[in-house]
């Protein structure tokens, strides 16, 4: 499905429709009628999660349009619980965990998009370097907690669901047109409506989406040939994403209701970065400096979905869903990958360079730029990947005696495959200073590898409830087989097959957890589940296995909603993947699996959000939310040095590198009808980057960051909209990883008009 190439900026197109709607003044109800959107949800409204069984977390369009975020991180640091890692600054590849689940590439978490997995391969590859455009969304939610286990295969930590825009019951959209720093813009609208099928009562509706975002970038290259009239050597990115909605659907009041959605989407993205960060040295004198050897790094994207969904209630008290789905996703990310330092054939990783300059001082000026006899390999990450299934859910809904229930089943059979096809290109440096292609190796000749997976899931969760009491008890099972293949020259035959190996997980995850309502305001929640992440395609591999529990009380009044949850999960084995993003692989190689044993980890979330102008009758609306998160971790074994690069060498009782202790985001809003301001902060303690002692001085900053935004009605349907993330230009280490100190985003200015009609 790649014989095109969109190039029409869409986003701009869906922009002009409708300001020309809003200029005209029509107004229309935004929120679809489908009843499949309660089928596609984890959480349901806010207004709906006090009674759920565990931590759940729902931000709808209100919140997320509060500072137009389009990076991941900043949306989720406020959900207590999640754990955000940076690396390049504009949340471009995010790497997400919860509860201390390793953050790389989210791979330890269930990501989906309308209750879709959304990982280019998430049971062969699960690494994402795909992640939708959180600014399209409608609503985040996030559920942690033993009712995540109907959300698998990764039920440690939790899921994050992304819900795209529904399709309006009415001609109606939006369009938002923001410009920034660093020659930004980011634009996103759609238009949609439903409509009668004649007087069947049958309805057809349709939504066009498009969201487009670009930057130069906040960091500068190392460029010989810089001054006037010379070209600037890009390190942004510029991503294109369009998604559209059809849907037919019977008259709402047929006795047999029914649902027929299609849905496709398609992004494509083009980044100028890098793995190679700094030595401690120049980012003390230059925090936002790139080094001539990653010149010619990039990534590039395409991610197509395909998904067409049936709902239906064939009786007053049952429903069934069924969801077919295919995602195609092509990457390369050619970037700079190791360095020989005087020509001898002898290559060093960049990792390694980084970690240990002085080591490597020839290596080193290579990269700078200063070594015209050394050379650089860079690597084309060439990969194709692809995932389909069919998902099926059933919900019935009975009584029995004193007790109401609502029985959801499901079933999905699904399929992923990763295609590996690496090369090296050797690359020189100049007299002048810049690089130059010296030799092509062959195309496949330093990865050739396809790793496929087929698994079969399925739950069922009872969800009972009697006057105060609501008890949630689920049982999930996972059949998953993965299986990986390795030649060791481009071609594929049986000749040239290097390994051959499969591994099977079949694994019963159960789950228990219980609300009671001590009043209308107050009520106390306990679960526990088992945790599971299957491992890799090595038969000697093990899956991650834990018990996690959970014990806290909630508030719900007028204008105050607060929970605070206690959480502990104990693993018995925990799973590190390798990947060159971690930095290394010691022993293992890139995509192997490596047991690192027994840990524990626990901790608090707490979350308060509370309007103080409504509560004092102030006559102003004065929104505050507080959110705390508090986690120890605890390695019971030592970790030997064949382990992955950020877990090496860990030693009994050590913390978990990139885990902090304290997360505190805080915002505070003033408004009124026609305006509103907020100012948010967000506050993270210092945490070890790795778990080497020998690296202990490698340490992801502790800060503290402002952002500020506000809008300004003009018009009913018109908004101008301001923001400036990270108001005090906080300079800091984001991560040492992949190789090298890498910055946090400086101060970044926004503005721009919001279009409702």
């Amino acid at each position: 499905m790649r014989t095109f190439k969109l190039r029409v900026d869409l986003p701009l197109v869906a922009a002009a429709v409708a300001m020309t709607f809003g200029v005209q003044g029509v107004k229309a109800e935004t929120e679809s009628s489908s009843r499949l959107l309660d089928r596609i949800t984890i959480t349901g409204d806010p207004d709906r999660i006090r009674p759920v069984p565990g931590s759940a977390q729902s931000l709808d369009r209100e919140v997320l349009d509060r500072h137009g975020y389009s990076d991941p991180h900043r949306i989720l640091r406020a959900v207590p619980g999640v754990n955000v890692v940076e690396e390049e600054g504009y949340g471009q590849f995010p790497h997400i965990s919860m509860r201390g689940t390793p953050p790389e590439r989210n791979s330890r978490i269930t990501v989906m998009e309308d209750g879709v997995l959304v990982a280019p391969a998430p049971y062969a590859a699960p690494a994402a370097y795909y992640f939708p455009p959180m600014a399209r969304m409608d609503r985040v939610e996030v559920q942690k907690g033993s009712s995540a286990i109907r959300h698998g295969p990764y039920t440690t930590g939790g899921a994050i669901n992304m819900l795209s825009t529904p399709i309006p019951g009415q001609t109606s959209g939006r369009a938002d047109v923001l410009f920034g720093s660093n020659n930004g813009r980011r634009i996103h609208a759609n238009v949609g409506d439903t409509v009668a099928l004649g007087e069947s009562g049958n309805q057809f509706g349709w939504v066009l989406e498009g969201f487009s975002e670009q930057s130069d970038g906040f960091k500068r290259l190392d460029n010989p040939a810089s001054g006037p009239n010379q070209p600037d050597l890009d390190t942004g990115f510029d991503r294109r994403n369009f998604m559209t909605k059809l849907r037919w659907n019977t008259d709402p009041a047929a006795a047999v209701y029914q649902e027929l959605e299609f849905k496709y989407a398609r992004d494509d993205r083009s980044i100028d970065d890098t793995y190679l960060g700094l030595t401690q040295e120049d980012f003390d004198a230059n925090p936002f400096r790139r080094y001539v050897g990653s010149a010619r790094d990039e990534i590039n994207t395409e991610n197509e979905l395909f998904q067409l969904r049936h709902y239906i209630t064939p009786t007053a008290n049952t429903d069934l869903t069924t969801t077919i789905y295919r995602t195609d996703t092509v990457r390369n990310w050619y970037k700079l990958h190791e360095v020989d330092g005087d020509g001898d054939g002898n290559f060093t990783g960049i990792s390694a360079i980084l970690d240990y300059p002085g080591q490597f001082a020839d290596e080193l000026a290579w990269v700078r730029g200063e070594n015209t006899q050394g050379r650089g390999a860079l690597r084309a990450n060439n990969r194709e990947y692809y995932a389909q299934g069919i998902d099926l859910k059933g919900g019935y809904w009975f009584d029995t005696g004193a007790w109401s229930h609502e029985l959801e089943v499901g079933v999905r059979y699904h399929e992923d495959e990763e295609d590996r096809y690496q090369w090296h290109d050797i690359y020189a440096v100049s007299d002048q200073g810049d690089l130059f292609l010296d030799e092509r190796e062959p195309f496949g000749s330093k990865t050739n590898r396809l790793t496929e997976a087929d698994a079969i899931a399925t739950y069922a969760q009872n969800t009972m409830v009697r006057g105060p009491w609501q008890i949630a008890a689920g049982l999930r099972y996972e059949d998953i087989e993965i299986r990986r293949r390795d030649w060791g020259t481009p071609q594929r035959n049986s000749s040239s097959l290097d390994r051959d190996r499969s591994n099977t997980y079949r694994v019963w995850i159960p789950g228990l957890g219980v609300t009671y309502d001590i009043d209308s305001n107050w009520s106390v929640l306990a679960g526990v589940h088992r945790g599971f992440a299957p491992g890799g395609a090595s038969p000697d591999d093990k899956e991650e296995r834990s018990t996690n529990y959970e014990v806290g009380f909630r508030y719900s009044g007028p204008n105050t909603r607060s929970e605070v949850i206690a959480f502990f999960n104990e693993y018995s084995n925990i799973n590190i993947e390798c990947t060159a993003v971690g930095g290394g692989c010691g022993a293992a190689d890139i995509g192997d699996t490596v047991s690192a044993g027994e840990v524990d980890i626990y901790g608090l979330e707490a979350l308060l959000i509370h309007d103080l102008g409504r509560s004092q009758d102030l006559g102003i609306s004065v929104p505050i939310s507080l959110g705390y998160t508090w986690t120890q971790s605890e390695f019971k074994q030592d970790i030997g040095g064949d382990a992955p690069n950020q877990w090496a060498n860990a030693r009994r009782g050590d913390s978990l590198p990139e885990v902090p202790e304290h997360q505190i985001n805080a915002s505070i809003g003033l408004a009124q009808e026609v305006w509103r301001l907020t100012l948010n902060a967000n506050y993270v303690n210092s945490v070890n980057a790795k778990a080497d002692p020998a690296l202990s001085s490698q340490r992801i900053d502790s800060r503290l960051l402002f952002d500020v935004s506000g809008e300004y009605r003009v018009h009913d349907n018109v908004r101008l909209f301001g923001a400036v993330e990270n108001l005090t230009d906080k300079e800091y280490v984001a991560h040492y990883r992949p190789a090298g100190a890498r910055p946090g985003k400086p101060r970044e200015f926004w503005a721009g008009v919001k279009v409702d009609f």
